[in-house]
Protein backbone atom coordinates (compact mmCIF):
# COMPACT_ATOMS: atom_id res chain seq x y z
CA UNK A 1 0.00 0.00 0.00
CA UNK A 2 3.28 2.05 0.03
CA UNK A 3 1.59 4.41 3.42
CA UNK A 4 5.52 5.12 3.75
CA UNK A 5 6.70 5.57 0.23
CA UNK A 6 9.46 8.47 0.30
CA UNK A 7 10.10 8.29 3.91
CA UNK A 8 13.28 7.38 5.75
CA UNK A 9 13.68 5.59 9.10
CA UNK A 10 15.88 4.79 11.54
CA UNK A 11 15.42 1.78 13.35
CA UNK A 12 18.34 1.03 16.32
CA UNK A 13 18.64 -2.87 17.06
CA UNK A 14 17.15 -4.16 13.87
CA UNK A 15 19.38 -7.43 12.57
CA UNK A 16 16.61 -9.35 14.73
CA UNK A 17 13.29 -9.95 16.69
CA UNK A 18 11.59 -6.72 16.69
CA UNK A 19 13.82 -4.43 14.83
CA UNK A 20 13.73 -7.17 11.89
CA UNK A 21 10.17 -6.91 11.88
CA UNK A 22 9.79 -3.34 11.72
CA UNK A 23 12.34 -3.49 9.18
CA UNK A 24 10.64 -5.64 6.79
CA UNK A 25 7.05 -4.03 6.88
CA UNK A 26 8.36 -0.21 6.31
CA UNK A 27 10.26 -1.55 3.60
CA UNK A 28 7.44 -3.20 2.34
CA UNK A 29 5.40 0.06 2.40
CA UNK A 30 7.94 1.99 0.36
CA UNK A 31 10.04 2.83 3.07
CA UNK A 32 13.97 3.86 3.01
CA UNK A 33 15.33 2.09 6.31
CA UNK A 34 18.65 2.72 8.14
CA UNK A 35 19.18 0.19 10.79
CA UNK A 36 21.82 -0.91 13.57
CA UNK A 37 23.30 -4.17 14.87
CA UNK A 38 25.40 -4.59 17.39
CA UNK A 39 27.60 -7.77 16.84
CA UNK A 40 25.93 -9.75 13.88
CA UNK A 41 27.30 -8.39 10.88
CA UNK A 42 26.15 -11.52 8.77
CA UNK A 43 22.03 -11.45 9.88
CA UNK A 44 22.59 -7.72 9.48
CA UNK A 45 23.68 -8.09 6.14
CA UNK A 46 21.22 -10.41 4.90
CA UNK A 47 18.12 -8.42 6.00
CA UNK A 48 20.14 -5.42 4.54
CA UNK A 49 19.74 -7.20 1.02
CA UNK A 50 16.16 -8.53 1.57
CA UNK A 51 15.14 -5.09 2.52
CA UNK A 52 16.71 -3.80 -0.94
CA UNK A 53 14.82 -6.61 -2.41
CA UNK A 54 11.19 -4.85 -2.02
CA UNK A 55 12.98 -1.70 -3.78
CA UNK A 56 13.92 0.66 -1.13
CA UNK A 57 17.39 2.06 -0.42
CA UNK A 58 18.11 0.11 3.11
CA UNK A 59 21.82 0.06 4.93
CA UNK A 60 22.73 -1.63 7.76
CA UNK A 61 25.12 0.32 10.70
CA UNK A 62 27.47 -1.12 12.88
CA UNK A 63 26.40 1.05 16.23
CA UNK A 64 26.18 1.17 19.80
CA UNK A 65 23.38 3.97 20.70
CA UNK A 66 24.35 3.52 24.23
CA UNK A 67 27.24 6.01 23.21
CA UNK A 68 26.61 9.38 22.93
CA UNK A 69 29.47 9.97 20.49
CA UNK A 70 28.26 7.31 18.15
CA UNK A 71 24.82 7.98 17.90
CA UNK A 72 25.53 11.44 16.41
CA UNK A 73 28.52 10.16 14.41
CA UNK A 74 25.32 7.74 13.36
CA UNK A 75 23.32 10.25 12.30
CA UNK A 76 25.19 11.81 10.64
CA UNK A 77 26.13 9.54 8.84
CA UNK A 78 22.70 8.34 7.60
CA UNK A 79 21.79 12.07 7.11
CA UNK A 80 24.21 11.85 4.49
CA UNK A 81 23.66 8.46 2.54
CA UNK A 82 19.93 9.13 2.40
CA UNK A 83 19.61 12.89 2.56
CA UNK A 84 17.11 13.23 5.41
CA UNK A 85 15.02 10.95 8.23
CA UNK A 86 11.55 11.31 9.17
CA UNK A 87 11.13 8.05 11.26
CA UNK A 88 13.49 7.38 14.33
CA UNK A 89 12.33 4.28 16.06
CA UNK A 90 14.49 3.56 19.57
CA UNK A 91 14.15 -0.18 19.15
CA UNK A 92 17.82 -1.17 21.11
CA UNK A 93 17.79 -3.37 23.98
CA UNK A 94 18.40 -5.56 26.34
CA UNK A 95 17.74 -7.50 29.48
CA UNK A 96 19.78 -8.56 32.13
CA UNK A 97 17.51 -10.48 34.74
CA UNK A 98 17.54 -11.27 38.59
CA UNK A 99 16.15 -10.50 42.19
CA UNK A 100 17.15 -7.03 42.97
CA UNK A 101 19.04 -8.67 45.62
CA UNK A 102 21.03 -10.52 43.57
CA UNK A 103 21.32 -8.09 40.65
CA UNK A 104 24.89 -6.23 40.78
CA UNK A 105 25.44 -2.45 40.27
CA UNK A 106 26.86 -3.35 36.91
CA UNK A 107 23.80 -5.21 35.67
CA UNK A 108 21.55 -2.38 36.74
CA UNK A 109 24.05 0.63 34.44
CA UNK A 110 23.85 -1.49 31.65
CA UNK A 111 20.37 -2.19 31.39
CA UNK A 112 19.79 1.71 32.13
CA UNK A 113 22.78 2.95 29.64
CA UNK A 114 21.35 0.24 26.52
CA UNK A 115 17.79 0.53 26.80
CA UNK A 116 17.13 4.58 28.27
CA UNK A 117 20.12 6.81 27.51
CA UNK A 118 20.14 5.27 24.24
CA UNK A 119 16.77 7.07 23.22
CA UNK A 120 18.58 10.16 24.96
CA UNK A 121 21.36 9.67 22.33
CA UNK A 122 19.16 9.01 19.14
CA UNK A 123 16.84 11.51 20.22
CA UNK A 124 19.02 14.14 20.49
CA UNK A 125 20.97 13.30 17.70
CA UNK A 126 18.01 13.30 15.79
CA UNK A 127 16.25 16.47 17.21
CA UNK A 128 17.78 18.85 15.41
CA UNK A 129 17.55 17.75 11.64
CA UNK A 130 13.51 17.45 13.29
CA UNK A 131 13.06 20.77 14.20
CA UNK A 132 14.65 22.20 10.83
CA UNK A 133 12.57 20.47 8.44
CA UNK A 134 9.27 21.08 10.85
CA UNK A 135 8.18 17.32 10.76
CA UNK A 136 8.85 13.50 12.34
CA UNK A 137 8.49 10.98 14.41
CA UNK A 138 10.00 9.38 17.09
CA UNK A 139 8.74 5.50 18.31
CA UNK A 140 10.27 4.51 21.55
CA UNK A 141 9.92 0.65 22.20
CA UNK A 142 8.86 0.86 26.06
CA UNK A 143 7.36 -2.65 26.79
CA UNK A 144 3.95 -3.79 29.36
CA UNK A 145 6.83 -4.25 32.08
CA UNK A 146 7.33 -0.73 31.99
CA UNK A 147 3.83 -0.23 32.45
CA UNK A 148 3.19 -2.64 35.20
CA UNK A 149 6.59 -3.58 36.43
CA UNK A 150 7.87 -7.19 37.42
CA UNK A 151 9.72 -9.64 39.52
CA UNK A 152 13.17 -10.12 38.79
CA UNK A 153 13.16 -7.29 36.08
CA UNK A 154 13.92 -4.24 38.42
CA UNK A 155 16.43 -2.82 36.08
CA UNK A 156 14.37 -3.56 33.03
CA UNK A 157 11.13 -1.90 34.57
CA UNK A 158 12.90 1.24 35.44
CA UNK A 159 14.25 1.77 32.17
CA UNK A 160 11.12 0.62 30.37
CA UNK A 161 9.66 3.08 32.47
CA UNK A 162 11.60 5.74 32.22
CA UNK A 163 11.04 5.56 28.56
CA UNK A 164 7.63 6.53 29.14
CA UNK A 165 8.44 9.67 31.08
CA UNK A 166 10.57 10.73 28.15
CA UNK A 167 8.06 10.20 25.74
CA UNK A 168 5.83 12.31 27.06
CA UNK A 169 8.22 14.94 28.11
CA UNK A 170 9.65 14.95 24.62
CA UNK A 171 5.64 15.01 22.99
CA UNK A 172 5.12 18.27 24.94
CA UNK A 173 8.55 19.95 24.01
CA UNK A 174 8.46 19.32 20.76
CA UNK A 175 4.89 18.99 19.36
CA UNK A 176 4.33 22.69 18.08
CA UNK A 177 7.07 22.02 16.05
CA UNK A 178 4.68 19.70 14.34
CA UNK A 179 7.26 16.59 16.11
CA UNK A 180 5.14 13.72 17.22
CA UNK A 181 6.63 11.05 19.81
CA UNK A 182 5.24 8.15 21.52
CA UNK A 183 5.74 4.38 22.89
CA UNK A 184 5.08 1.27 21.84
CA UNK A 185 4.34 -1.49 25.09
CA UNK A 186 4.84 -4.51 23.82
CA UNK A 187 3.41 -7.78 25.69
CA UNK A 188 4.57 -11.52 25.44
CA UNK A 189 6.17 -11.18 21.57
CA UNK A 190 6.98 -14.66 20.20
CA UNK A 191 10.71 -13.97 18.86
CA UNK A 192 14.32 -16.15 18.14
CA UNK A 193 14.84 -15.74 22.05
CA UNK A 194 11.47 -17.40 23.19
CA UNK A 195 11.71 -20.67 20.40
CA UNK A 196 14.55 -21.21 23.31
CA UNK A 197 12.00 -21.01 26.40
CA UNK A 198 10.20 -24.34 27.40
CA UNK A 199 7.16 -25.18 25.25
CA UNK A 200 5.26 -26.05 28.31
CA UNK A 201 6.10 -22.48 30.04
CA UNK A 202 5.49 -20.48 26.58
CA UNK A 203 1.83 -22.25 26.46
CA UNK A 204 1.45 -20.86 29.86
CA UNK A 205 1.90 -17.63 28.86
CA UNK A 206 -0.29 -17.97 25.85
CA UNK A 207 -3.06 -19.40 27.66
CA UNK A 208 -3.02 -16.03 30.63
CA UNK A 209 -3.48 -13.78 27.57
CA UNK A 210 -6.83 -12.78 26.40
CA UNK A 211 -6.41 -13.24 22.30
CA UNK A 212 -4.88 -16.72 23.62
CA UNK A 213 -1.45 -16.36 21.66
CA UNK A 214 1.98 -14.40 22.02
CA UNK A 215 2.42 -11.46 19.56
CA UNK A 216 4.30 -11.35 16.50
CA UNK A 217 7.27 -8.72 15.32
CA UNK A 218 4.98 -8.42 12.33
CA UNK A 219 1.65 -7.48 15.14
CA UNK A 220 4.27 -4.62 16.72
CA UNK A 221 5.84 -3.55 13.37
CA UNK A 222 1.72 -2.93 12.43
CA UNK A 223 1.83 -0.70 15.53
CA UNK A 224 5.07 1.35 14.45
CA UNK A 225 3.27 2.26 10.82
CA UNK A 226 0.75 3.49 12.52
CA UNK A 227 2.34 5.62 14.91
CA UNK A 228 5.09 6.32 11.86
CA UNK A 229 2.52 7.45 9.53
CA UNK A 230 0.43 10.14 8.13
CA UNK A 231 -2.41 7.88 9.72
CA UNK A 232 -1.50 9.07 13.35
CA UNK A 233 -0.68 12.41 12.28
CA UNK A 234 -3.00 13.57 15.23
CA UNK A 235 -1.22 10.97 18.11
CA UNK A 236 1.33 12.37 20.18
CA UNK A 237 2.21 11.53 23.96
CA UNK A 238 0.89 8.38 24.43
CA UNK A 239 1.56 4.47 24.97
CA UNK A 240 0.02 2.05 22.81
CA UNK A 241 0.35 -1.51 24.96
CA UNK A 242 0.24 -4.26 22.13
CA UNK A 243 -0.40 -7.40 24.39
CA UNK A 244 -3.30 -8.94 23.42
CA UNK A 245 -4.90 -8.21 26.08
CA UNK A 246 -2.59 -8.76 28.89
CA UNK A 247 -2.85 -5.44 31.00
CA UNK A 248 -6.71 -5.14 30.49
Amino acid sequence: MDILKGKTAIITGASRGIGKGIAEVFAREGANVAFTYSSSEGPALELQAALEKEGVKAKAYKSNAASYEEAEALVAQVLEDFGGVDILINNAGITMDNLLMRMSEADFDKVIEVNLKSVFNMTKAIQRTFLKQRHGSIINMSSVVGVKGNAGQANYAASKAGMIGFTKSVALELGSRNIRCNAIAPGFIETEMTDKLDEKTVQGWRDAIPLKRGGSPEDIANACLFLASDLSAYVTGQVLNVDGGMLT
